[in-house]
């Protein structure tokens, strides 16, 4: 039986194209020639997950928001990797045509997080990756950012439930750095913040002081630390990887104030979205995305349209990563769980951290893109 077995999984890696340089994960995976080449150059690659394709909006919307956000990576400087698995093969970078039949698929594509990889593998099937799968695959190629939306994290009434993203466990264990808008409003932040800091995860906020709730700038939570530039970010990253921690990092990028949604008018709308989901008995997997329908619905689109005005900066962010000098000395602020550390002015030099800055500063443009171009499409 188990020589049976391994000869099994030898055809089976045979059959599947051998791109992963690697030996984990040798032969399962599919890289595109252009991310291959970008790995394999040093070139800047950014990962993106695929559940926003699949589960966040309708065809053909959702191919058009994908093409827009893989067109915002290339024009500042970096190469896309849109990760999925597609008849059982887990594609690190989709070509056109690969991501035109995700998108036609959409909802039928299951929903992958870490857990469901094998299973979906093993039947041949189609999965749209989540957080913690995309992170995990990223990881297996050498990816070192991934960009999102917004994180999962522990749900209300969390602490009885015992519902928490895995996506916070995988940031435990998988060492990539997550770009994103913070943690899901409809979650319970406190405690997510809580959990990460179980996890060892360093959760960071970028340009302030209070940790973001992805449709809000702010979430009355203090983050553990703060970073002001992609170059203090990319000394925080080289710092971690140096010091083989092993575990991911959390850099949250919140909206610019004046294009905030109300707090109190979402959270409205979330009470009432949370009422309904109990009433339909809408649980797990399937919570989350009717949660953000329903807000946006309850909201009149004003959820959407809070995160659709937050690309002001870009030009700025991409500008600043190529023309980082001396770093003045900075705080890292926020004195939740004890977590204050300050960078040191360094001066004018060639340094190890330069290498993630290109990755970094797209990292933070689509993620304040990306949402532009999802309520552009919508409305």
């Amino acid at each position: 039986m188990a020589s049976w077995a391994l000869s099994r999984i030898s055809n089976l890696q045979k059959h599947l194209s051998p791109n992963i340089p690697s030996p984990k994960g040798e032969g399962l995976v599919k890289i595109s020639p252009e991310v291959s080449e970008a790995l394999s150059l040093g070139k800047p690659v950014v990962a993106l997950e695929s559940t926003i394709i699949s589960h966040g909006m309708p065809y053909p919307q959702n191919l058009e928001t994908a093409k827009e956000v893989e067109a915002i990576v290339r024009q500042n400087g970096a190469i896309p990797a849109t990760i999925a698995i597609l008849d059982g093969v887990p594609c690190i970078g989709l070509s056109p045509e690969e991501l035109e039949r995700l998108a036609t698929i959409g909802r039928k594509a299951r929903k992958t997080a870490r857990r469901d990889i094998a299973h979906v593998v093993a039947t041949g099937g189609n999965g749209a990756t989540t957080v913690s799968a995309t992170m995990f695959f990223a990881s297996m190629v050498g990816i070192p950012i991934f960009v999102t939306g917004g994180i999962g994290g522990v749900h209300r009434h969390g602490e009885s439930t015992m519902d928490i993203s895995s996506d916070l466990v995988e940031l435990g264990r998988t060492p990539v750095a997550v770009v994103s808008a913070g943690v899901k409003s409809i979650l319970d932040i406190p405690r997510t913040l809580e959990y990460l800091e179980t996890q060892g995860v360093c959760a960071a906020a970028y340009q302030t002081s209070e940790f973001p709730a992805f449709f809000t700038e702010k979430s009355g939570c203090k983050a553990p630390c703060r970073v002001d530039s992609p170059e203090e970010c990319a000394r925080l990253i080289e710092a971690h990887n140096s010091l083989m921690l092993g575990t991911g990092i959390l850099i949250s990028v919140p909206i610019p104030s004046k294009y905030s949604a109300s707090g109190n008018f979402i959270e409205s709308a979330i009470q009432k979205a949370l009422k309904d989901a109990r009433e339909q008995n809408i649980t797990g997997s399937s919570e989350t995305p009717f949660l953000l329908a329903r807000v946006n619905e309850l909201t009149g689109g004003a959820s959407l349209s809070a995160s659709a005005q937050i690309a002001v900066s870009l030009s700025q962010l991409r500008q600043e990563s190529y023309e980082v000098g001396g770093v003045a000395e900075e705080s890292f602020g926020g004195d939740n769980g004890g977590c204050q550390n300050r960078l040191r002015s360094q001066p004018r030099r060639k340094v190890p951290h330069r290498r993630w800055l290109p990755s970094l500063a797209v990292a933070v443009a689509v993620v304040v893109a990306s949402f532009v171009v999802g309520a552009a499409l919508r409305t």
